[in-house]
């Protein structure tokens, strides 16, 4: 169906007064990094609410009038892009919405690019495609954060298997990930990155060079161009890729996984972890990244040269001059661990480790804003939540899923009916430019958001 948006909207002042209050209030600078944090704190406990923020209430969504989020108050949003949507290229728009992230364009817009996790032989939804056959990819997205409202959107890849998460680069693109090795059955191999510039279509090439596996997030440090990534797998490696030429990833490079150096000397795991006790790091280089069927995959090739192991990593977020990475399944608990790693001083540490499922289930992708606060996505079995982690190392519920849809659907839409309120979240994204937006998914039906409101007065 051809996605709606009420014409109205911007003319009733819809969504500005977010923006005025925002605009209202004195200036934050960054936060004190996350990582300054006390060495050697213990999980800490949920906050029944922010403390700046305050609780979450039901809040109607300005697309379709349904209370889809329970927000705090003075926040507000616009949900776009449904799936079976159809896009500004005539495409219907592809369902499993899953990692994103927002770019600030020239003329003031803002520029998204959204992964699609399908898996399957259906056939690509657009082109170009590296695997015709494959149904995953990614779309784009423009937002004009004036009118605050959607313009358009496109196919930009396909032709992949499982877009799972992913990450931006600071030249413009976003690099898709493939978080599968798998092998069609045409004889093309999965488990690649591809790079999807935020204004035109993406590149059908694998950057076989970062490595052939379980690929999740990747984050960038613009300072060195290094590109950092995580592999959703038991036991996984934290990898980094030294590019032959910054900014030309294509061009080639080296593969490296995390090392970290425990007092005995011996290979260090991390499934229990929930210290917050910090880590001298190194890297050893993965000889075979891209392996084929029958040879030893890029973890345990990592791990036989003394490389740490890893429980599920899935979200990779670059700022405040550090990595976060999240392991989903980590900790003491096995809900979740939170990892700060500074690659200028080449220390690692537990940022937050969940002690139970009620204070963190199972987080996914991460995000930091630009006032330095950090957004998890839960993909646990309990209510579905936004999560916000403050500079004190507590957790807060931000939002929450209760995406309903009626018996008799919603006008204009295609989704069927039902009860969505438990499917995860993801793809947090804010707007890079002053941060009054941020962008988020759920991942089914497949609906994505655009929150806004008085986010300087806490830490997000």
């Amino acid at each position: 169906m051809t996605e709606h948006i009420d014409p109205g909207l911007a003319r009733r002042g819809f969504l500005t007064r977010g923006l005025v209050t925002a605009a209202a209030l004195t200036a934050l600078g960054p936060l004190e990094a996350l990582g300054a944090r006390t060495a050697g704190a213990a999980p800490m406990s949920k906050r029944p609410s922010s403390p700046d923020y305050g609780p979450l209430y039901p809040t109607k969504d300005h697309t379709t009038g349904l209370e889809l989020l329970a927000l705090p108050k003075g926040f507000e949003y616009i949900s776009y892009g449904w799936t079976g949507d159809l896009m500004s290229d005539g495409v219907a728009t592809p369902g499993a919405h899953d990692g994103m992230a927002a770019f600030s364009r020239p003329d003031g817009k803002i520029a998204l690019v959204r992964n699609h996790e399908r898996g399957g032989y259906t056939g690509a939804f657009t082109t170009p495609a590296y695997n015709p056959a494959a149904s995953g990819g990614t779309s784009n997205l423009v937002f004009d954060p004036k009118e605050g409202r959607f313009l358009e959107s496109w196919g930009s890849l396909s032709g992949t298997i499982r877009n799972c998460a992913g990450g931006p680069t600071p030249w413009g693109t976003w690099l898709t990930c493939e978080e599968t090795t798998e092998i069609a059955p045409d004889g093309t191999r999965h488990g690649y990155v591809f790079e999807v510039p935020y204004d035109r279509k993406g590149d059908p090439r694998p950057i076989k060079a970062m490595g052939r596996f379980s690929h999740e997030a990747v984050a960038v440090d613009p300072r060195t161009g290094i590109v950092y990534l995580t592999e959703d797998a038991t036991p996984s490696g934290f990898y980094r890729y030294l590019p032959n030429k910054v900014g030309e990833l294509s061009a080639g490079g080296e593969l490296q996984m995390l090392v970290v150096q425990t007092p005995d000397g011996s290979s260090y795991s991390t499934y229990a972890d929930g210290t917050g006790v910090e880590y001298r790091t190194s890297w050893v280089t993965v000889p075979n990244p891209d392996y084929s069927p029958g040879e030893t995959r890029p973890a345990v090739q990592g791990a036989a040269l003394g490389a740490a192991v890893f429980k599920r990593l899935e979200g990779a977020w670059y700022g405040n001059d550090r990595v976060y990475i999240v392991s989903t399944s980590g900790g003491p608990k096995g809900q979740g661990q939170v990892f700060d790693y500074d690659p200028q001083t080449e220390t690692m540490r537990v940022l937050f480790a969940s002690p139970d499922a009620t204070v963190l289930n199972n987080p996914d992708n991460i995000c930091v804003s630009p006032r330095g606060g950090i957004v998890l996505c839960e993909d646990g079995s309990e209510g579905e939540y936004l999560h916000g982690l403050t500079t004190d190392g507590e957790i807060f519920p931000f939002a929450l899923n209760q995406v309903v849809i009626p018996a008799g659907g919603v006008p204009g839409k295609s989704v069927a009916p039902g009860d969505y309120a438990g499917s995860e979240w993801a793809g947090s994204t804010f707007d890079p430019k002053n941060g009054n937006w941020m962008f988020a998914n759920v991942q089914s039906p497949g609906i994505t958001f655009a929150i806004t409101g008085p986010w300087r007065t806490g830490s997000l």
